[in-house]
């Protein structure tokens, strides 16, 4: 990267170390739409975090000179900041992203900044923590991932069409993570789900007959003419079955049944709450 050299198509060239005093997400994210506009050049990004003190600095720029990398740092500590805008004296050449914006905002608005790391998130905690978990739920969607289901707030578990996606993303969106596991007809439950705290799993139901009608909605984008997905009898014992399976693992079961989602978020948000008191 350094030096203006150009390189050949596909070559990998030495990496951007971004350092930071919070998790190095925005630095990080910037880092990556620049280089962006550079398809034909493989550049590894690595994000340093949490640097708050400058004795932590020592290290960083080590690795950056050993490897010939570039440095981007979006620090907000002065004492941190200056230091490593020292750097160039070590042949490792130093981008400061955070600096020239402070330094132009504390005269513009006649403030001293703060220079307190991870301000940023520490402020917009709920945004973020919302995001994770509507990121996590989409992730653990549909039995995805059991390797993580034990890091879910909560597991929703049920037959198809019983109403666990659309459930699932509702409640991500109130900043709950959620992974959600089908009970397929004819194949065992994932041992994984009895490796979970029993109190963190919720099973679904649902009538009979509206789960029919949802399956033969689904049957006009996804046929599956011949198979007992939409047979009556079928369904009832596909139910009777999870059912069983719920009071044999002792969960608690939430009948979706003409329910509006939010009724069914707030029986399933009242029941994990219920059972944590129990701890």
């Amino acid at each position: 990267m350094s030096g203006g050299t150009s390189q050949p198509l596909g070559a990998r060239a030495a990496p951007i170390f971004v350092v930071s005093g919070g998790d190095g997400a925005s630095g990080g994210q910037l880092v990556r739409t620049a280089l962006a506009q550079f398809p034909d050049v493989d550049v590894p990004v690595i994000v340093v975090p949490h640097v708050r003190h400058t004795e932590q600095l020592g290290a960083v720029v080590a690795q950056a000179a050993t490897a010939a990398g570039t440095i981007v740092h979006t620090l907000v500590d002065t004492d941190v900041r200056h230091t490593l805008t020292q750097l160039e004296e070590q042949h490792v050449p130093a981008i400061d992203l955070m600096g020239p914006l402070l330094d132009h905002l504390a005269q513009a608005l006649g403030q001293r900044p703060l220079g307190q790391p991870g301000r940023y998130r520490t402020l917009h905690a709920e945004y973020v923590r919302r995001i994770e978990a509507i990121e996590f739920t989409v992730a653990h969607d549909d039995g995805r991932n059991p390797h993580e289901w034990n890091l879910a707030d909560m597991v929703l578990v049920g037959v198809s069409r019983v109403g666990k996606t659309p459930l699932s993303i509702y409640l991500s969106v109130l900043g709950w993570k959620v992974a959600n596991v089908p009970l397929v007809r004819e194949l065992p439950p994932p041992t994984q789900l009895l490796q979970i705290d029993p109190r963190r799993i919720i099973g679904l139901t649902i009538n009979p007959d509206q789960l029919l009608a949802y399956r033969r909605a689904r049957l006009l984008h996804l046929p599956l003419a011949g198979t007992a997905y939409v047979d009556p009898v079928a369904i009832g014992e596909e139910l009777a079955a999870a059912q069983q399976f719920f009071r044999r693992c002792g969960w608690p079961v939430i009948d979706v049944t003409d329910r509006q989602i939010e009724a069914s978020a707030d029986a399933v948000i009242g029941a994990i709450s219920a059972a944590a008191a129990r701890r």
